[in-house]
């Protein structure tokens, strides 16, 4: 029962501190902020969350089963047009994307409490994101890369275009410039690129 009630409470310490992310932004996400909106004393709060990362980190994983819960498919592998859909609702959500670019790169340094959160969450992404490559596109991408070495790739944009977007919005369209990068995963038509290929093959013009 106590336990019960406990889980309850952090959940709704998780759902305050979304909200004072979004209204206020990572900055703004302090403890006594979280605090008095769940009605709390800093003090009280910090017998749930012993720091402000640990709170963040926990709104990110509580973040994550969001976000996977509704992009993958029964057998937890992501689609394409789901992780799409993903990027346009970040851009949607700067707070909690400030959010997690913050902590995210706060993490590198030696000792952060961010940095276990990370690594296992970026070796998870890859592995997940090298089979939805392969289930969408099969085993060979453009580049004769394997869906394995083209994950860390796929994750590398959808983060770096996250860091671009926060700092000039008007000037990356986030949305746009990751389905242009899955334009170039696509495989081409064989025939159309034996066409360019071939230097001996005349156009309908020069003939």
């Amino acid at each position: 029962m106590v336990r019960a009630r406990t889980a309850e409470r952090r959940a709704e310490i998780l759902r305050a501190t979304l909200e004072v992310i979004a209204e206020r932004g990572y900055r703004g996400a302090t403890l006594s902020a979280v605090a008095e909106r769940v009605g709390l004393s800093q003090q009280g709060l910090l017998h749930y969350f012993p720091t402000k990362e640990a709170l963040l980190v926990a709104v990110l994983e509580e973040r994550d089963q969001w976000d996977t819960g509704g992009g993958a498919r029964s057998d937890g592998t992501w689609r394409v047009d789901l992780l799409d859909s993903l990027v346009e609702y970040n851009a949607m959500r700067p707070g909690v994307v400030q959010t997690f670019s913050a902590l995210l790169g706060e993490s590198v340094t030696e000792g952060h409490p961010a940095g276990e959160f990370f690594t296992r969450r970026y070796t998870q992404v890859r592995a997940s994101m090298a089979a939805m490559l392969r289930t969408e596109y099969g085993g060979t991408l453009p580049g004769d890369l394997t869906p394995e070495r083209a994950a860390p790739l796929l994750v590398a944009v959808l983060d770096g275009l996250q860091y671009q977007w926060l700092l000039d919005p008007g000037s990356v369209d986030m949305p746009a410039a990751f389905r242009d990068f899955l334009r170039l995963l696509q495989p081409g038509s064989p025939d159309a690129a034996d066409e360019h290929d071939d230097p001996t093959r005349e156009s309908d013009d020069q003939r």
